[in-house]
């Protein structure tokens, strides 16, 4: 892949331990691009790359419960994330659920593929789409449709 992407990493406590593993295993793709975690996460990644030997551009914002959720969500709005991964605990009640609302919301309505699971990720992530260069994803059309 010739484009360098930025690709926003967050991941709720309980599935911190889902994205190191996936961003280990996924760590030749991602170290050729910027990443930008909220910050626990990424201090993590930082940790397991270095651990691995494994050099990265790993920006970390604040925490999700101190803003990192919003800081990614403006960073969408500006169109300055490629692709987001976000392994969301489903299971478990989150203090800062309207942050997290607030960035699903952002990168659905400014069209910035997001996955919330490994699965999605890795499809997304390896999507012949990110090499062709003729490929422009289309502009969300909010139009009231009249019959």
């Amino acid at each position: 892949m010739n484009k360098k992407l930025t690709i926003a990493l967050v991941a709720h406590d309980r599935r911190k331990v889902d994205m190191i593993e996936w961003a280990v295993h996924n760590a030749q793709f991602l170290s050729e691009h910027k990443m930008v975690c909220t910050g626990t996460t990424g201090g993590l990644v930082r940790e397991a790359f270095e651990k691995e030997g494994i050099r990265a551009n790993i920006i970390c914002m604040h925490s999700g419960p101190l803003g990192g959720d919003a800081e990614i969500a403006a960073m969408v709005v500006r169109k300055e994330i490629d692709l987001a991964i976000f392994l969301i605990d489903d299971l478990s009640p989150q203090p800062h659920e309207a942050d997290i609302q607030m960035l699903l919301r952002q990168c659905r309505v400014h069209n910035i593929p997001i996955a919330c699971n490994r699965y999605s990720a890795d499809l997304m992530m390896t999507s012949a789409l990110w090499d062709d260069d003729t490929y422009v994803p289309m502009e969300p059309k909010y139009i009231h449709f009249k019959r």
